[in-house]
């Protein structure tokens, strides 16, 4: 017995050397008997090991029966484990757990430190109207802000393990009775295919994932609002909460999800319908208005009316580059701009906007480096991509912009219209969980369009997309008394 406690011990103190915040104690129970315990300092409540071990072990004599019942009644721990392998040690007591050696059984209690931040703001989708609650790193309150809206058994959350150094803990959330098991053994599949030392963050998940598509756009919702993940579950989606991350990653996603948030849930339909067909048309614009501008000063200038033409013309009479190149200059600095903008400190953020926009687009206009139709052009580029806050969709729109540009450059008008085909083309033979990512425009559903594109009245939001889940699709039923 002895020496299997101390081979136990020895292998231990050998993984985890030159870790200063191991700690082992050697606990004596009469003249003979002995308990050790193992935890990490960093990972470990010290008041949780004192509470829930320490001082019950303290209370045991030599005559005490040390059986498996006996050790789990003494320590009340949270959760209690009986380690088979020895290979278990370093997951649990790397995860938080203080292992117990006791004879020849070895035992794992959860004395997890409390190393979370409180529940923030969502930073990254603001809104006016809606809950204020945003996920944290910590997985448990995460699945907690879940189910706090969700309260039903129906809601299912299927644990995985990714990363042989990090063994990261992730969570596949699905609702049983509406989820397509398809989805689910389709994204289980893809996710065991992973064999990754380390999973920090549920970016790289989501990366993973959009392997299946080699474009700009991204095929996974990634949020940190536990209210759109509630969203999307009733849709009968599947959502992946990891460890360590405050943004959850929701599967399948469209096209249509990436230009409505969820903002839009708690408005009128009225109201909100107006902001989403603007949303959807600023998405082209951003994309279109530089190289339609190009094809129209360089190639088709019979579509301006002469007098504004002739006002283009004495604008870039003392500009010394072509359109084309005026401006690329304009679209650089402008990303130059926005990416300080997001990278300074916010009391730095709006100086930084000020000198971009008024000084250096004022002096460049004063040199006669740049027209001011180009900075207007550009102006209402960049204005129109701010409705625009996932930074994914935004590197889409810049790759797409770049080639309306240079195909309006090489054929003018014509160049745009083979942008757009393009376009239409690349996103259509996108797939998200092998469903069409351009769903519902191609293929067409009017009936979704009304409802992913649209907001409908909310008394006729009846059934689920049959594109999501052909199950329980009925979410709402009319009482007509």
């Amino acid at each position: 017995m002895v020496k299997y406690m101390n081979k136990i011990l020895t292998r231990i103190k050998k993984e985890f050397q030159k870790c200063p915040d191991l700690i082992i104690k050697e606990i004596r129970i009469g003249k003979q008997d002995t308990f050790f315990i193992a935890y990490l300092e960093s990972v470990t409540g010290s008041d949780k090991v004192n509470d829930y071990i320490l001082k019950n072990l303290s209370k045991l004599s030599s005559e005490t029966k040390k059986d498996l019942k006996d050790i789990q009644s003494i320590i009340p721990a949270p959760n209690t484990v009986i380690i088979k392998e020895y290979d278990q040690i370093e997951f649990y007591i790397t995860n938080g757990f203080t292992i117990v050696i006791c004879g020849l059984e070895v035992f794992a209690f959860e004395t997890k430190a409390d190393i979370n931040r409180g529940i923030p703001e969502p930073t990254s989708e603001p809104t006016i109207v809606g809950p204020k609650d945003g996920f944290t790193e910590n997985i448990q309150i995460n699945l907690g802000l879940v189910k706090r809206r969700i309260k039903s058994s129906t809601l299912k959350a299927e644990s995985l393990v990714l990363g042989r150094k990090t063994t990261t803990m992730i969570n596949l959330l699905y609702f049983d009775d509406i989820a397509e098991k398809e989805n689910l053994e389709k994204l289980k599949a893809e996710i065991e295919k992973i064999d990754i030392d380390g999973l920090c963050d549920s970016g790289t998940l989501a990366e993973y994932l959009e392997l299946e598509n080699n474009t700009h756009f991204p095929s996974v919702i990634r949020t940190e609002r536990p209210d759109t993940v509630a969203n999307a579950l009733l849709e009968g989606k599947i959502a992946i909460l990891v460890d360590t991350s405050p943004f959850a990653l929701i599967l399948p996603a469209f096209f249509s999800d990436f230009i409505n948030p969820v903002a839009d849930n708690y408005l009128k339909s009225k109201n909100v319908n107006f902001l989403k067909i603007l949303r959807l048309s600023c998405f082209f614009l951003t994309m279109a208005v530089p190289g339609f501008y190009i094809a129209m000063v360089n190639y088709n200038p019979e579509t301006i009316p002469t007098s504004l033409l002739i006002n283009f013309g004495t604008q870039r009479a003392d500009v010394p580059f072509p359109a084309i190149v005026e401006a690329i200059i304009m679209l650089i600095i402008c990303e130059i701009l926005k990416e300080s903008d997001v990278r300074f400190p916010n009391s730095y953020g709006s100086a930084i906007s000020i000198l971009g926009a008024l000084v250096l687009g004022e002096a460049a206009v004063s040199a006669g480096i740049v027209s001011p139709i180009m900075i207007i052009v550009i102006a209402f580029t960049f204005i129109t991509s701010l409705l625009f806050t996932n930074q994914e969709i935004v590197g889409a729109i810049r790759h797409f912009r770049f080639i309306f540009l240079f195909t309006a450059t090489l054929y003018g008008l014509f160049g745009v219209f083979l942008a757009f085909i393009y376009f239409f083309i690349h996103v259509s033979e996108l797939t998200t969980l092998k469903k069409p990512y351009f769903y519902p425009f191609a293929p067409y559903d009017k009936v979704y369009i009304k409802k992913g594109v649209l907001k409908p009245q909310i008394d006729k939001d009846i059934r689920r997309s049959k594109m999501i889940t052909q199950k329980n699709r009925i979410r709402q039923r009319r009482n007509t008394n």
